[in-house]
């Protein structure tokens, strides 16, 4: 027999990171090895020794068999959650006792006994003793006397199991739980067969007792997690899906441009996106907004609220509607966004959020906007392109009292404003993200609707794999 590992004698060198496949085929060929000499140890049944030795071989094929189940379900990953019969819960907490494997050990006991048929006398392994908690120098139990220790509910298994055995000849393989004298709670596997005379008669029953209460409580815990892990995916891709809905009912979906006001001179033609992050797993609460108001004036806004998930989403549409019965209103921007911020600041889920607000008055031509911690709008006139200077603002949300300036600007015919969310460039560029945008000024000179416009950013920035996701406008003013 080899010596066993040491400190001076380390482990063979372990697969190598990731090789679960490889794991899955040396166990399998231990399968093959076990089972192969389990056939060559020859035995008539009738030396204890020699069934002990069998019965051990099959114990390890039980064990190896798990072994290889949860490898497979490691490199496949969790599988669905089938609707099946809940095991029954524990019992209360074992007590540990000296000798027992230590907590989150998948060591077992093993232990075995004999029951005389003839003269009805039953022979316990000293191991046995210990699993049941019953004192070495009692007299072992009886078949009559074993279910005396079991659950309620498991003694008719264990009485069939045995019944099939002494009558039928029928292997014993099953489990059940068994109650110690000191009140905690075992499950024991029990592996057993007949012993038959001469005559064919059952002389006697020979079993294999397990303590696989550790083992059994581990597999709970692999069975609850990924019961645990199951919900929680259904639940995010419940939440997504909401998500999905409320925002596509909440932002405007036109397709193609949109005139606004539809009727008189200098109306804009506006064209607005939402592109999807990389991921597309979370949404966040990215809005735009075009808007031909009461008094004939056009709004148009973009904003952000921090986050992601439904909760955000749903803040989102609170924060659009705001903006649009406020904006109705006759609402100037600088305080539109004062009253916003108040309005975040008052919510049970207090948020974090970015806005621009704009007012066109289509009549002169003229731009009011306010911005709070939020790009400045980007003017493109004449084949080149700036930012607008920021009025002062600071985030929504940020503080209780926030006051905000505005500012105005004369658009003339032919310009065109860019509004968009962080989102759109990546935050790593810093001023060159801008630079990007600007540069595109010769090809928005030389389209013609603001739909055009749109395509043009679609193709530099791409509609999807950015960092975020991210609410683009374009707003061109016709003549």
């Amino acid at each position: 027999m080899p010596p066993h590992l040491s400190a001076d004698r380390p482990a063979g060198r372990p697969p190598g990171h990731g090789s679960v496949d490889a794991l899955i085929s040396q166990t399998r060929r231990l399968k093959g090895d076990v089972d192969a000499v389990r056939r060559d140890a020859h035995s008539d049944g009738t030396d204890p020794g020699e069934r002990w030795q069998r019965a051990l071989y099959d114990l390890a094929l039980h064990q190896l068999n798990d072994l290889d189940e949860h490898l497979a379900q490691l490199r496949d990953g969790p599988p669905p959650v089938p609707h099946a019969v809940a095991e029954p819960e524990p019992g209360p907490a074992v007590r540990a006792e000296p000798g027992t494997p230590p907590s989150g050990s998948l060591l077992s006991r093993v232990g075995s006994a004999e029951w005389n048929l003839l003269t009805d006398e039953a022979s316990w392994s000293g191991e046995l003793y210990r699993i049941l908690g019953r004192d070495p120098a009692a007299p072992a139990l009886t078949l009559d006397e074993l279910p005396s220790l079991v659950f309620d509910e498991d003694r008719p298994m264990l009485t069939a199991m045995v019944t099939d055995c002494l009558v039928d000849a029928k292997p014993i393989d099953g489990e059940f739980r068994v109650v110690r004298p000191d009140g905690s709670v075992r499950t024991v596997h029990m592996m057993g067969e007949p012993v038959l005379d001469v005559e064919g008669s059952t002389a006697s029953m020979w079993a294999v007792l397990r303590d696989v209460s550790e083992l059994r409580r581990h597999r709970r815990t692999v069975r609850e997690t990924r019961d645990s892990l199951q919900r929680h995916r259904q639940q995010a891709r419940t939440e997504h899906r909401f998500a999905v809905e409320l925002q596509e009912a909440v932002l405007p979906t036109w397709r193609g441009s949109l005139q606004l006001p539809r009727r008189g001179r200098g109306a804009l033609d506006v064209a607005a996106r939402h592109l999807p992050s990389g991921t597309g797993t979370f949404l966040g609460g990215d809005w735009y907004d075009a808007l031909e108001l009461s008094d004939g004036e056009t709004l148009l806004g973009v904003g952000d609220l921090t986050g992601h998930g439904v909760t955000v989403t749903s803040g989102m549409a609170m924060l659009l509607g705001a903006v649009r019965g406020m904006a109705m209103t006759g609402t100037r921007p600088a305080q539109l966004l004062s009253w916003l911020n108040q309005l975040l600041d008052a919510t049970v889920q207090p948020a974090l959020g970015s806005a621009l607000c704009c007012r066109y008055r289509p009549a002169t031509r003229t731009l009011e906007w306010a911005q709070a911690g939020h790009p400045a709008p980007l003017l493109f006139r004449d084949g080149t392109g700036c930012a607008l200077t920021s009025p002062d603002g600071v985030l929504l949300g940020a503080t209780p009292r926030a006051t905000y300036g505005q500012a105005e600007v004369t658009l003339e015919p032919g310009d065109l404003l860019l509004l968009h969310t962080d989102g759109l460039v990546s935050a790593k560029s810093g001023p060159r993200s801008v630079n990007r945008l600007l540069d595109l000024a010769p090809r928005f000179g030389a389209a013609r609707t603001a739909q055009d416009c749109m395509r043009t950013l679609v193709e530099e920035f791409g509609e999807s794999g950015r960092e975020d996701e991210a609410c683009v406008l374009v707003a061109r003013v016709t003549s």
